[in-house]
């Protein structure tokens, strides 16, 4: 560590250009993250919710909507289907309007319609449905979504595109960066490093102190972007509730974990914090190494 304080001492400049290009690229990324994973938990909530519901005519018999019904559930693009009698219907509408008796004695459970709530395995199966569904015999509404769920699936798909494009420009202008401030320092230490090589030092052990150098700054950019990142996020926590109110949790599915965003969960933020730990270190060891590897040949 005093090897580490020495040289940021003696080339104060650089090392704070170093840390601040590497706050600023994991800042960003924190912030890419958090959202890209808060569009795919909401979309995911999206798809848990009815997509389709088909709504019957009063008249209709219950033997044809259970045809319907297994009509949809053999398609292969349906994961699940609620059915909702009339009785059904009818608890639902008193538990609304238990608050307004008036309401309650002007309606009974035959004038109301049962219906079937379809999940689609996939949001781009969703039109398909709707329109297998609405031209039936006995059916006398569908209601679909469609504009929502498309805006939100292709929002979705173009932030994750957009975010990969961002990724790479922040890398690659990371490395940049630190490569020309590593070849810089370098070059102050150029006549240190031709004498060790006289003296049969390793390139390993001459590449070392840079290597520890960026580990630190790598570590240090990452906890300092991530508290901030956090704390933003906390003292706008009471916003962010009353927002989402009624919206159930988010969750992103990780295939070997599926992990809650919203409520703000520890896990995902000890993830977050992980990756970009990760990322801010893989980041000033690679410059580090291209930048001393030029003095080594």
């Amino acid at each position: 560590m005093n090897q580490i304080f020495t040289s940021i001492r003696r080339t104060p400049y650089q090392s704070l250009a170093s840390f601040s290009v590497l706050f600023f690229t994991l800042f960003l990324a924190i912030f890419v993250i958090f959202t890209l994973s808060f569009l795919y938990g909401l979309l995911g909530y999206v798809e848990t919710r009815p997509q389709v519901t088909v709504y019957f005519r009063t008249q209709t018999a219950e033997n044809d909507i259970f045809k319907m019904r297994d009509e949809l559930i053999n398609s292969s693009k349906v994961s699940s289907i609620k059915y909702i009698s009339k009785d059904d219907a009818f608890n639902i509408y008193k538990d609304l309007n238990k608050d307004n008796p008036l309401l309650l004695e002007m309606v009974s459970a035959d004038i109301l319609p049962a219906s079937l709530e379809i999940y689609a395995k996939k949001p781009s199966y969703l039109p398909e449905i709707a329109n297998m569904v609405k031209n039936k015999t006995g059916v006398d509404e569908v209601d679909f979504q469609k504009v929502i769920i498309e805006r939100l699936v292709n929002l979705t798909n173009t932030i994750r595109i957009g975010s990969l494009i961002f990724f790479i420009f922040l890398i690659f202008n990371a490395l940049i960066t630190l490569l020309s401030i590593g070849h810089f320092k370098i070059a102050l230490k150029k006549d240190e490093i031709e004498l060790l090589k006289l003296l049969g030092a390793s390139d390993f052990y001459i590449q070392k102190p840079f290597l520890n150098e960026g580990i630190f700054f790598g570590v240090v950019s990452s906890l300092t972007a991530f508290t901030i990142f956090a704390g933003i996020i906390f003292y706008m926590q009471p916003f962010l509730v009353s927002y989402m109110k009624g919206v159930g949790a988010l969750a992103v599915d990780l295939n070997f974990i599926k992990l809650t965003v919203w409520p703000i969960n520890p896990l995902f933020l000890s993830l977050v914090f992980g990756t970009i730990t990760v990322s801010g270190i893989l980041i000033s060891m690679i410059s580090s190494l291209m930048a001393t590897k030029k003095y080594l040949k």
